[in-house]
């Protein structure tokens, strides 16, 4: 009888684990600036961090493999005049990224694949089209180059990266824009707001297509992500200040599909959502803890799994994509919890005794490989994600530069100065390379005969001041 009452989940014992001291991240001071974000960015590559910068705003971008204590003088990137507010990788190229500021810019960065040696302050292209701080930065799940940012003007613009050109501008809100989330293939994202609506859009046609006032009746922020059946899940507040969750049928937004409180605290809930389990996870910020739960199509449709909870608060929290996770482990999920001086790697793990490739635990996930390009997708195309097999592990691709099919801002770019030793002679024509080798060559030998006219005239003043005495 028992086995017919248990829900039956291969999720059900999924627990989970910080990692040793050793493979955190130590000495990272992480921003204090009041904004509702993760303040924290991850890839299979770099870990990014927003951090606490005088004379404008910065973060740090260390390898995935850079664990240990951090250097006090790392280099930075630091390129917005103001506080970093929000920092997003490119899903189709682990080397870029979005970062938007209170300086009313958003810019995008391409990151070298070691560590740093100085830094960086010139972005690939600064986006200016907003009027007031920009607070959210996204890229679009399958199109390449298409970035979303909104910012306190209520303006939701999506950019073309590869020209720095804006492409669609949206001002259906009224006020302050809370959270964005795509749906799976990037037709259609919802927002929550500071009215207490929560809207589905089409930034194609400009406009919105649905929406539901006060999906949680209390007054503070909401979130809302889309899953990948086409539901949206939010977190918010009850009348009574408890937090609370549901799920929506954005067809059907009368009722929920379902809706369920949870405990009573300040934190607004930040939902990371794994769209081939199916599961949530719950950071709030404050929390010591992570909850986490399974969407199925079964009532109560959004199952309780468990809570992993450590001592100390989070400041925010970082997601890695599914193809960085370690399929050898049984790992479904690694999480990067911010606390105030430190960074502290949180694994998921689904229990199995054999060493083999769990097939029910790894469907083919979304790989690095955009579905189509910027143009295509602007003229109306959906594609889903292209899939990767997760079973050899995953290898990210290869560092490569932005491609356009229009005039490229890269091409407009100043290049940066670099000194002869670290410049790369072998990509250079033969031609080119005779010519600046003859020009270091003309250059020395005039230093050198300007060192030796010093030398003379200073022997002539010596000699003259000698013969005066």
């Amino acid at each position: 009888m028992s086995r017919s009452i248990v829900r039956q989940s291969k999720f059900r014992h999924v627990f989970g684990q910080t990692v040793k001291a050793e493979q955190g991240y130590d000495d990272i001071r992480v921003s204090k600036v009041t904004w509702d974000s993760s303040f924290c960015a991850v890839n299979p590559k770099f870990l990014a961090v927003i951090v606490e910068s005088s004379g404008g705003g910065a973060f740090l971008v260390l390898p995935i493999s850079k664990s240990g204590r951090v250097d006090k003088n790392y280099p930075l990137v630091i390129g917005h005049s103001g506080p970093v507010l929000d920092i997003d990788w490119c899903p189709h190229d682990d080397n870029i990224l979005a970062s938007c500021s209170e300086d009313c810019t958003a810019m995008v960065w391409q990151i070298p694949d070691h560590s740093l040696t100085r830094p960086i302050s010139d972005p690939i292209v600064v986006l200016e089209g907003h009027s007031k701080r920009v607070g959210i930065v996204t890229w679009h799940p399958t199109a390449r180059n298409i970035l979303l940012t909104a910012g306190s003007d209520n303006l939701i613009i999506i950019w073309n990266v590869g020209t720095g050109e804006p492409l669609i501008s949206m001002d259906d809100h009224p006020d302050l824009i809370y959270s964005i989330s795509w749906n799976r293939n990037g037709s259609l994202f919802c927002t929550t707001c500071k009215d207490r609506r929560l809207r589905v859009c089409d930034p194609r046609k400009r406009e919105v297509v649905a929406e539901r006032l006060a999906p949680h009746e209390g007054i503070r922020p909401m979130r809302a992500i889309f899953t990948r059946d086409g539901n949206i899940f939010t977190t918010g507040f009850t009348r009574m200040s408890q937090r609370e969750l549901g799920l929506w049928d954005p067809t059907h937004f009368e009722e929920p599909i379902a809706l369920l409180e949870l405990d009573t605290s300040n934190g607004v809930l930040l939902p990371y959502y794994d769209a081939d389990a199916n599961m949530v996870y719950l950071c709030g910020k404050g929390d010591s803890s992570v909850r986490y739960f399974e969407i199925t199509d079964e009532p109560p449709f959004v199952h309780y799994l468990s809570t992993f909870s450590t001592k100390e608060p989070q400041r925010g929290m970082g997601f890695m994509p599914k193809r960085g996770v370690d399929v050898t482990k049984c790992e479904i999920a690694r999480l990067f919890k911010l606390l105030d001086k430190k960074c502290e790697p949180i694994t998921m793990t689904v229990p199995r005794k054999s060493d083999l490739f769990q097939d029910d635990l790894y469907p083919d996930t979304a790989g690095a490989e955009p579905a189509m390009e910027a143009e295509e997708w602007l003229d109306g195309r959906d594609e889903d994600p292209i899939l990767v097999s997760m079973r050899e592990g995953y290898m990210p691709p290869k560092s490569r530069e932005l491609k356009v099919a229009k005039k490229n801002v890269l091409d407009s770019r100043p290049t940066t100065r670099r000194s002869m030793s670290t410049l790369d002679t072998n990509s250079l024509p033969p031609e080119l390379l005779e010519r600046l080798l003859e020009e270091i060559h003309n250059l020395k030998a005039t230093v050198l005969s300007q060192e030796k006219r010093i030398c003379d005239l200073e022997n002539k003043l010596s000699q003259y001041t000698n013969g005066t005495d």
